[in-house]
Parts: structure tokens; sequence; C-alpha cells
């Protein structure tokens, strides 16, 4: 299995892990998160974090954990394969009560992939190793633009009992890598939400 899929797999496992219950069904608070009655932190709180290599910036949600260093593997050819950003709403080994949410991307060359010419021919492993870890398609594959950058999306959904895992991955060529951004949440609502912080500069992609 390819770097990058395996950084995937590992991304399903350490958000998947059964939570033990809480005594509130809300979000579980970090300890320097505010109260819920206290007001939105400003914009300035949260960290953007920018990529000109690929031309292109996402802006983590404030309080979240970046776990980009520790899952990174140094031995690894940045030619290629790169894990670019892994966030999660909480730490991966934190007790919940709820789906912890996650972003994560990563780059890897296409030519790890024979035949791989356009970025829906990367679905096909992604959807394969996903499916294995008991998800299961939400929708059709699909093609979204962001900006005018174009990429193609894929959705998947897990049942886990009161609760529900969805994922989203968008995928895109750039540079002779393929670019691929998954989000984890509990809600169709909170991926879109998430996805909306991910930003393009003008360039094309190749």
């Amino acid at each position: 299995m390819p770097r990058i899929l395996r950084l995937t797999a590992l991304l399903l496992v350490v958000t998947s892990i059964p939570a033990a219950p809480q005594a509130s069904s809300s979000k579980t608070k970090h300890p320097e998160q505010h109260d819920s009655r206290d007001k939105t932190p400003p914009t300035s709180a949260e960290t953007l974090y920018r990529n000109p290599e690929f031309a292109f910036a996402y802006k983590i949600p404030y309080a979240w954990v970046d776990r980009t260093q520790q899952m990174q593997d140094d031995s690894s050819d940045p030619a290629k394969s790169r894990l670019l950003l892994a966030v999660f709403e909480r730490p991966p080994e934190a007790i919940g009560d709820t789906v912890n949410s996650a972003v994560v991307i990563t780059a890897e060359s296409s030519a790890s992939y024979p035949g791989l010419k356009t970025a829906a021919d990367y679905l096909g492993p992604l959807t394969e190793l996903t499916t294995s870890k008991g998800f299961k398609s939400a929708a059709d594959p699909s093609e979204i633009e962001i900006g005018s950058t174009p990429l193609v999306r894929a959705d998947f959904a897990k049942d886990l009992g009161k609760l529900t895992m969805c994922q989203t991955s968008l995928v895109l060529l750039r540079k002779k890598f393929v670019l691929s951004f998954t989000f984890i949440a509990d809600s169709e609502d909170q991926i879109d939400e998430l996805i909306e912080r991910l930003s393009f500069n003008s360039t094309k992609p190749q």
C-alpha cells in the first residue's frame, strides 16, 4: 500500500476509536477553549497554514491540535510522498463522546500510481481503502470548484451506533503530485464548514 494511503488508514483509526460516554453530549472541550457562552474567538486566534509550493492555504479551526510532525515519516522520500498537514479537533488519544473531527492533507507523486492520468483515477485505491475500514459510499463521486480550482470529491459515511462518521476526500493533480484533502466530522454540514476553510491561489493545476 502506498505510504499516503497508509496515512489515510491511520487517520481512520485514530478518529474512530470507540469513545467513553461523557456526562454531556456536546463537543469535548479543550481546556484552552472558551465556554459556549463566551463570544466566538477572533479570527486572529486561528492559524493559517500556507503552502506556496502547491498554491493553497487552510485556515485551521481555533484550538485544534496539530499532529503533522508526529505523523510524518522522516525516512520517507519527500520527492514521492509528503504529509503536509494533520490537525484534529482534540488529541487523538483523548477520550470524548463525539467524532474527533480532523483534516489531513497529503501530497504523493503521481508516479506511485502507474496509469494515473486524472484525479478521478486516484479514487479507486482511495475508495478501496476507505470501505475496508467500514465506511460506505455516501454519494457518487463528483467534481467541485474551490475558487477557480477544480477537484474531484468522494463522500463516505460510517455508522458508529448513535453517531455517524462522515469523511470527504478532495483530490487534484498538481506539479506531478496527487494532492488529497481529507475531512472527517460527524455531519455533512460540518464537513462543508471544514471545506470552506480551504482556498487556492489563482495558479491553475497541472
